[in-house]
């Protein structure tokens, strides 16, 4: 992997280092890495802003066909908010607004762009609602998963709420009401995650399929993103953007680029266009 610089700061690509948040490219993918290990990866408001400008820029860089999230260690993800910090008075909600709108686009799936999540831990609270953001998860065979914001006096005010849209709503409600935790086999059997793995394949098996989700077309991408999430919520939304989306996309030069290059027997070149 390469060293990446971006709107969110520079970081040592060997892993070394104390910046909360560690970037790297492989190819078309950006890997962004939560690197807060003494505090179980906890997203501090420093790092929720780093990771909106990561996203922002993943997105609005050519060069970057999938953001691909992970976090140090091989233990915990993420344990979502830091609460030391929230106890302290710091308030999540109190970011950089534009920060704050981006971080929430991610959590809620709303980035143009593929992202893929390498679940190296336990993902709870803010881990989880993070991770609803990917469209892909490869989780170690080790990792855990809930909502346990109720066992604080809280609840997933992120995107916790769209559990039961990725489970029987029986099961989200059990999990969220309870704040139990699940572990990666109940996830997998449930529909959470995509793939287990031993902890040493959860980082090449994701970005392996980064890097098949990569090799396509990006317009093609970002509308089959929008519309199998929006048609999972909204069956009527998701009928108009495609007809919104059809004229843009079959008359694109990246959709003649993918039936010439068929065509010819090479790999496409594609532009975005």
């Amino acid at each position: 992997m390469s060293e990446y610089r971006s709107k969110a700061g520079v970081a040592r690509h060997d892993g070394h280092g104390d910046d909360e948040l560690v970037l790297s490219r492989e190819d078309g993918v950006l890997v962004a890495r939560l690197n807060r290990p003494e505090r179980r990866n906890a997203l501090s408001i420093s790092l929720v802003g780093k990771l909106a400008a990561a996203a922002l820029d993943a997105e609005e860089s050519p060069e970057t066909r999938v953001l691909l999230l992970t976090g140090t260690g091989d233990r915990v993800f993420c344990a979502g908010m830091d609460l030391a910090e929230f106890a302290g008075g710091g308030d999540p909600s109190a970011s950089d607004p534009e920060a704050l709108a981006t971080f929430t686009r991610l959590m809620y799936g709303g980035l143009k762009i593929p992202v893929v999540a390498a679940v190296n831990g336990a993902a709870a609270g803010g881990g989880l609602e993070l991770l609803f953001g990917a469209d892909v998860i490869v989780a170690a065979d080790t990792a855990r998963f809930g909502l346990p914001e109720v066992k604080r006096g809280l609840y997933p005010a992120g995107s916790g709420t769209l559990l039961g849209t990725r489970i029987p709503q029986a099961v989200a409600l059990e999990m969220a009401l309870t704040g139990d935790l699940i572990d990666a086999a109940r996830a997998y059997q449930l529909g959470l995650v995509n793939r287990v793995v031993p902890p040493a394949d959860v980082m090449s098996t994701a970005l392996e399929i980064a890097g098949r989700i990569a090799a396509n077309g990006p317009l093609g991408l970002a509308a089959t993103k929008e519309l199998i999430r929006t048609a999972a919520v909204d069956v009527d939304a998701a009928m108009q953007r495609t007809a919104a989306w059809q004229p843009v996309i079959f008359g694109s030069n990246d959709a003649r680029e993918g039936a010439t290059a068929f065509i010819e027997k090479r790999t496409p070149n594609w532009t975005g266009t």
